[in-house]
């Protein structure tokens, strides 16, 4: 399957004694848009860190755009090139402008020159509709805002599968839609996504894909219509009763 993107095969993740990701098989295709729900502590957010190496996986493999990136070998700097993340809490440079932001990795990484990254920044606050906010420092930005400065500042280094970790848990009710929007309209154009997120409205309008996880592995997968309409495993019954009225 020369199209799959990420390929994580008997994926396990410890910390000590806590078996936090139990034998994971996950699988993305080309241009495919997978959002992972369940419940808090169920390895959502450590299956995505595993995925550009940010956590180390205690055995198993994965593999982005065909290379084993939990080979030790492998310079991890260089595939995490093609990987874009988007954090929860945002984690700008508070101390430089929302364009520095943007432009430190691909000018400090040689991939453009300064004039070619900041024409790409402009151009890249303008998909997320902050055209105004170049020369703005993050504190002066709402969190919804800083959301989408991160989104753009990982687009910056033109990658081509995005991660979001929960990207719009941290923000006021009333911004969670812009943030959305953006994300959106990535998939729209094609962007390859893993999403994890509690937004159960996000997941049936977007996703090709939902993978429902509890308890370190994944308990069903499927097409947001099979999932939301007619899951089949009790625990994601459970887990839907209790976050959207089904």
């Amino acid at each position: 399957m020369s199209d799959l993107k990420v390929n994580v095969k008997d994926l396990n993740k410890n910390y000590g004694n806590n078996h936090v990701l139990k034998g994971i098989d996950f699988q993305v295709k080309s241009n495919e848009v997978v959002v992972v729900i369940g419940p808090s502590g169920s390895g959502k957010s450590t299956l995505l860190r595993c995925l550009n190496k940010l956590e180390d996986p205690s055995s198993g493999s994965i593999q982005i755009d065909g290379v084993d990136i939990s080979d030790p070998k492998v310079n991890i700097d260089q595939a995490r090139e093609n990987i874009g993340m988007v954090f929860q809490h945002f984690n700008l440079f508070a101390n430089l402008t929302v364009g520095e932001n943007i432009t430190l990795a691909p000018t400090q990484l040689h991939k453009k020159t300064l004039e070619e990254a900041q024409k790409d920044a402009r151009a890249l606050l303008e998909t997320v509709g902050l055209t105004d906010k170049y020369d703005a420092l993050p504190a002066s930005l709402s969190g919804g805002q800083k959301q989408r400065v991160a989104i753009a500042r990982a687009l910056a280094m033109n990658p081509d599968i995005m991660l979001f970790d929960e990207p719009t848990s941290a923000l006021d009710p009333e911004m969670v839609g812009d943030v959305l929007e953006v994300m959106k309209s990535l998939a729209k154009d094609g962007m390859t996504m893993v999403v994890v997120t509690h937004e159960m409205g996000f997941a049936k309008e977007v996703a090709d894909r939902v993978v429902f996880m509890a308890d370190g592995k994944v308990m069903e997968e499927g097409t947001p219509e099979q999932m939301f309409d007619d899951p089949q495993n009790e625990r994601t019954k459970a887990f839907l009763k209790k976050v959207i009225n089904v």
